[in-house]
């Protein structure tokens, strides 16, 4: 099998995910994924599409993430791992699309407006 290439996006985080036959191992960015990300939460949103598909300890997977903060970039990561996973065997789309790990979250920060603080913000009025 050769190197499956994907990309994943949410919010400003943009992942590219190589995906090989393999032990398991998941490299972000040069780093062992469990030291890139040392909260468990977000270590286990990376490895859901694996459990979710029983292939767990199959596939090595090499990741260069840039932008946003953890968070985003760990939810990047698990839509590039699942798009790959899909490239690999089509067979796995229904189970992953049924838990929304195939859906790119397009929800972002909304622009600021000229002539407000924020957003959607407003200065305060006065009326005298």
């Amino acid at each position: 099998m050769e190197i499956i290439n994907t990309l994943g996006r949410r919010k400003t985080s943009v992942a590219r995910v190589y995906m090989k036959k393999g032990t398991g191992k998941v490299i972000v960015n040069k780093k062992e994924y469990k030291e890139f990300f040392p909260v468990a939460m977000l270590q286990s949103k990376i490895q859901h599409p694996f459990q979710l598909t029983d292939t767990v300890d199959q596939y090595d997977v090499t990741v260069n993430v840039m932008g946003g903060g953890i968070n985003g970039q760990a939810e990047a990561i698990r839509l590039g791992i699942s798009r790959a996973l899909v490239k690999v065997s089509e067979d796995l789309k229904p189970a992953l699309k049924a838990e929304g790990l195939m859906t790119r979250d397009p929800r972002m920060v909304e622009r600021k407006k000229p002539g407000q603080p924020k957003a959607r913000k407003k200065f305060q009025f006065s009326k005298r």
